[in-house]
C-alpha cells in the first residue's frame, strides 16, 4: 500500500496478496483478449504496463519475504538470509526509487509548523507502482483516442436477377 500503509494485520496482507493474484490471472487473460481483437495499440500497452505492475507487485508479495532479510533506510537487505523477514504471501512490496528534491526545515514564523523538518517529494515508490500509474494515466488522457467509435457501415447483399419486380410476384 502507498507509503507503507497497513490494514487488517496478517489477514490484511493475506487478502491484498490474493487480491493481487485474482487481478494478475484476470490481467492475463484480459491482455489475451484485447491482443487476439485488435484493439488500438496504445490501449494494449497501458493494459501491459498495468498487467506488469500489478505482476511486479505480486511477486514481491510473494517471495521477498523469504528470500530477502529486513530492509530500512540505513540497511540494505541481503539475499538467501538464514532465514527471511516474512513467510509466503507475506512480504513487503520492494519501495526502490526515493527522490527528496528538498529537505529543509519550515522557516519558524511559520504558525503550526514552523521550524519543523521539511522535505519535498518524500514518497518512495517502486518501478511497478509507477508502472501502474503511468498506465492508469494515460489511459484517462488519451480515453478517446483509445475508445474511438469504429463507423459501422451497414452492408446489404444484393443479388442481380432478371426477374420481374412487381407486387404482384410472389417469392418462394
Amino acid at each position: 500500500m502507498a507509503w507503507g500503509w497497513e490494514f487488517g494485520g496478517s489477514w490484511g496482507k493475506m487478502f491484498l496478496t490474493l487480491f493481487r493474484l485474482a487481478a494478475v490471472i484476470f490481467g492475463t487473460w484480459y491482455l489475451a483478449k484485447i491482443v487476439r481483437q485488435h484493439y488500438s495499440r496504445g490501449f494494449i500497452v497501458c493494459a501491459s504496463l498495468i498487467y506488469a505492475g500489478a505482476l511486479g507487485n505480486l511477486l514481491d508479495s510473494m517471495f521477498y519475504g523469504l528470500i530477502f532479510e529486513e530492509s530500512s533506510y540505513s540497511h540494505i537487505a541481503k539475499i538467501f538470509p538464514e532465514k527471511g523477514y516474512a513467510g509466503f504471501l507475506h512480504g513487503r512490496v520492494v519501495d526502490m526509487l526515493y527522490f527528496p528534491i528538498i529537505k529543509s526545515h519550515y522557516p519558524s514564523w511559520m504558525p503550526l509548523v514552523g521550524g519543523e523538518e521539511f522535505e519535498f517529494f518524500s514518497p518512495i515508490f517502486n518501478i511497478a507502482d509507477a508502472s501502474i500509474s503511468i498506465g492508469v494515466i494515460t489511459l484517462l488522457v488519451f480515453q478517446k483516442r483509445f475508445f474511438k467509435k469504429r463507423e459501422h457501415h451497414e452492408t446489404h447483399p444484393t443479388m442481380e436477377t432478371s426477374s420481374e419486380v412487381s407486387d404482384k410476384v410472389q417469392v418462394g
